[in-house]
Parts: structure tokens; C-alpha cells; sequence
């Protein structure tokens, strides 16, 4: 298990410096700029991280991504310590912490920065701690660091609520309810409120805009977002398609085991619910290491017993990994990627690529038609990509109406104002006569969310900006 850890850390630290900041990353450093208690389409948790690798050293990618690789690598251990809580030995959680190690997902979301990296660490472990305490004779205090575990995780994704209250419900409705039956859950309950009360007093400040934020995610806003249809099918690919028999076996494992059936139902209550509330994919990802762990358990007797089953199983989860790496590693060469699979699986990829390039293009048209131009942007990735390679060209903050991007303001009045990405009936709403100055070009071919964006210059506002940025506004 712990060798399995090691030699998966140091494929994601060895590809941690390919490609290049993906827009939340560069989207995370500009929140770390403008510490808060929250924004309104996250709470402080990466942003904090963020700010905190950009203080050792602003320039480096690996540094900045060294959190997210260590996170990555607790879910694999934690995959092992579950199957060591449902009475594996060496051998199954040396299965679970390498089925887990080679699922699309784990390798995706741990070699950037991000929440569900922390989201599914934050889970892992608490799922470790819940079923040490539904051992016979388990310590209650073990409610303690779940309670600490669990303010973290809202304290990084406030979607993290929703596994949490299921399972408790579940626990409370399959059992064993007697878990509940100790002074420390609700001491634990409330070490988790006074963790996440500073993000819950800004939401309440201002309005509750991550409802909002939920509510555009759910309508299909993100470019991640996913159809019902893509929803169920990203299930069994989402870890791997290969992998699939070993958590449907994990799942069907734990069914049989009435101690453990609590965590079947939060999986089926999760999977129904996001499908109807038109929630993304991944958001399920972290009952699937519980659930290989669960499978690598049950196999665990047969493999030992059986070499060609044990040799099957190594080669499928090696062939799972080499798989995974290839389409969610930044493996291939960037000069390959326009003519691979690899931007029409994952969607992340094209969004590590290009972005000092466009900035370069964005630093050009100013220069060249208005040195003295505010920039105002449609989304947040291209604002921070700005505000991450604008140095070099002397360009200003940039502002955008996406997401925190509005809560800091407006351009300054008085300037003519170069946009990116807006398009030409959005952009007449504001401006008398926008002038199309070109269009965005990474110069590689890599089709993604920025390429062929417009680029305007908008020479005199129609209205002032304290009228124009209310309207400006959208979450998503």
C-alpha cells in the first residue's frame, strides 16, 4: 500500500510541470490576492492554500500543486486503511490503494489544483474514522477529528454537506444507530459549525450567492456539467472502466453486511440525487475508493487462492492506470493533443493549455489600439490568466462580471475598455460602437473554451459603470 503511495506521488509530481495553470488554479491565486471569509462560488479553503504556495515562490506550477499531489495521495491511502477497517489484509489493501491510485478520477483532479482533490481526501478520511466507530468495541472520541474533518471540507466545498447528512441519516435509518449514542457526536457537530460559521456569515452577508451559484451549475453553466444521460455513464467511467466489476463487487459486498449497509443507501440516495438536480459526475467520486476498497476486501481470499486471478487483477489495474494516465495526465505532447481523444474525454486538459499566448495576444491589441485601456473579460479564467502573465506587458487588473471577478469591482471611468470573450450583442448593451480588434488564436490547433473567443475595444460607454454593473453580474 504504502509503496503503491510512493509511486504514485512521484508520477504526479513528475507531470505536475507539463502543459501549464489551469484556469481555476490562476482563478485560485487571484482569491488568494483578495483574502476572504468566502466568495460566492467557494469557501476559502484553496484560495488560502493557494496564497500560501505563491508566498514561497509566485512562479513555480510544481510548488503550487505539491497540495493537491499530497491530498491525491492520502485518498490512496486512505483506500487502503478502509479495506484494513472491512478486515483486508497486506493483500487487499495493496488492491484497493492501487485500484484507486489508477482511476481516471484520482489521477485528474490530484496533479492541479483544486477542491475535489480535498473534497475526496476530506472524505476518504472520514470514511476511515466512521468505520473505525462502528467497530464493537471503537473509541467515540474518534467523533473528534471527524468533526475537525469535516468543518475542513466545508470550509473548502459546501457541497461536502450533502454526503455527510445522507450517510448520517442512513446510519440512522439502517444502523447501527447506537454510534450516535455518545456526548462526543454532538461535541463533534459542533467543532464542524464553528469551523465553516466565518464562510457561513459571509454567504448570509451577502445574499446566499452559492444557492445561486448551485443553481446555474445545475442548469448546465459549467463547462463540465453533465446531462442526465452523461451523468450515469460518467459512472462507470469516471474510475475506469475496467475497474467497473471491482466496485460493483465492493458495493454488492457491503450490502450483504448489515453493519455496513448504511453506506449502500448514501450511494444510491447520491446517485439519485444528483441525477434529478442535475448535479455534476464527479460529485459522486468519493464513495468510489470506499467502494474498491470494499471490493479488493471481498476478493481478497480468492485471489490469494487463485494466481491467475491474482494476475488478472494486477494487469487490470495496471492497464486501468497506464489508461488513465494517458488521458488525464498531461503525457502526450501538446503538439499531439489536437489530434487525440484526449480533448473530447477530458475537457480539463485544453483548459492547461495557451493561456501565456493569450495573453500575449490580449497585450498586443491593447498596445496597438489603446495603450491606456481597461480589460473586461467574460469569465474568471481569462481575467486571472490576465492578472497571472500581465506583468510582463505592463497590463492592468483586469475585471470581469464571473463569479468574485464582480464582487471586486469595476473598471475605472474615464478609460476606453478592451474586451475579451463577450460577445457583439452582450457587448453593445455597454458600448456605442465596438470595434472587432480579432479573435483569440492559442496557435496550436487545441480547440478549447477560449479559442476563437472575440476581442473588442469599446471606445465610449453608453452608460456610466455604477448603472452597467449590476447587469454585468452572472454567476456560473
Amino acid at each position: 500500500m504504502y509503496r503503491v503511495a510512493i509511486v504514485f506521488a512521484a508520477v504526479l509530481a513528475g507531470y505536475s510541470n507539463r502543459y501549464g495553470y489551469h484556469r481555476d488554479e490562476m482563478y485560485f491565486l487571484a482569491a488568494g490576492r483578495r483574502l476572504d471569509w468566502g466568495y460566492p462560488d467557494q469557501p476559502p479553503l484553496v484560495p488560502l492554500i493557494a496564497r500560501g504556495m505563491a508566498a514561497i515562490d509566485a512562479n513555480s506550477l510544481i510548488l503550487l500543486r505539491i497540495p493537491a499531489i499530497a491530498a491525491a495521495v492520502a485518498v490512496v491511502l486512505c483506500a487502503g486503511w478502509t479495506a484494513r477497517e472491512l478486515g483486508a489484509g497486506r493483500a487487499g489493501q495493496t488492491l484497493a490503494a492501487a485500484a484507486v491510485a489508477a482511476s481516471a478520477l484520482l489521477m485528474g483532479t490530484g496533479h492541479l489544483l483544486g477542491t475535489t482533490v480535498f473534497d475526496l481526501a476530506v472524505w476518504s478520511a472520514v470514511t476511515v474514522l466512521i468505520l473505525r466507530l462502528l467497530h464493537e468495541e471503537s473509541d467515540p472520541r474518534w467523533w473528534l477529528p471527524v468533526g475537525v474533518l469535516v468543518g475542513i471540507g466545508l470550509q473548502n466545498k459546501a457541497l461536502a454537506a450533502i454526503p455527510v447528512l445522507v450517510l448520517a441519516g442512513a446510519l440512522a435509518a439502517a444502523g447501527p444507530r447506537k454510534i450516535f449514542a455518545t456526548s462526543y457526536f454532538p461535541i463533534a457537530t459542533g467543532i464542524s459549525g464553528l469551523i465553516v460559521l466565518p464562510y457561513l456569515w459571509w454567504q448570509a452577508r451577502y445574499g446566499w450567492p452559492q444557492w445561486e451559484m448551485s443553481r446555474a451549475i445545475a442548469g448546465g453553466s459549467s463547462g463540465t456539467s453533465n446531462s442526465p444521460i452523461a451523468f450515469v455513464l460518467l459512472q462507470f467511467g469516471m474510475i475506469g472502466p475496467l475497474l467497473v466489476p471491482l466496485w460493483g463487487f465492493g458495493l454488492y459486498w457491503l450490502w450483504r453486511r448489515p453493519r455496513y449497509r448504511a453506506f449502500v443507501i448514501t450511494y444510491v440516495v447520491l446517485f439519485a440525487g444528483y441525477l434529478v438536480a442535475g448535479g455534476k459526475a464527479y460529485y459522486l467520486g468519493g464513495m468510489y475508493p470506499l467502494l474498491l476498497a470494499a471490493g479488493s476486501t471481498g476478493l481478497e481470499a480468492k485471489l490469494a487462492n487463485h494466481r491467475i486471478l491474482s494476475a488478472a487483477a494486477g494487469f487490470t489495474v495496471l492497464l486501468s492506470a497506464a489508461v488513465s494516465a494517458v488521458l488525464f495526465l498531461p503525457v502526450l505532447p501538446v503538439s499531439m493533443i489536437r489530434d487525440s481523444p484526449v480533448l473530447a474525454i477530458n475537457f480539463d486538459a485544453g483548459e492547461t493549455i495557451g493561456w501565456p499566448a493569450f495573453v500575449h495576444q490580449i497585450a498586443t491589441a491593447r498596445a496597438h489600439s489603446a495603450p491606456d485601456a481597461e480589460i473586461l473579460t467574460a469569465n474568471y479564467g481569462e481575467a486571472a490568466a490576465i492578472e497571472r502573465f500581465g506583468d510582463a506587458y505592463r497590463l492592468p487588473t483586469p475585471h470581469s462580471g464571473h463569479n468574485a471577478y464582480w464582487w471586486w469591482g469595476p473598471p475605472a471611468a474615464g478609460h476606453p475598455v478592451l474586451t475579451v470573450g463577450i460577445a457583439e450583442d452582450q457587448l453593445r448593451r455597454l458600448c456605442s460602437d465596438p470595434e472587432l480588434l480579432g479573435h483569440i488564436d492559442n496557435g496550436l490547433g487545441v480547440h478549447n473554451a477560449e479559442q476563437g473567443k472575440p476581442i473588442y475595444l469599446c471606445r465610449v460607454l453608453r452608460i456610466s459603470w455604477d448603472r452597467a454593473w449590476p447587469a454585468v453580474r452572472h454567476l456560473g
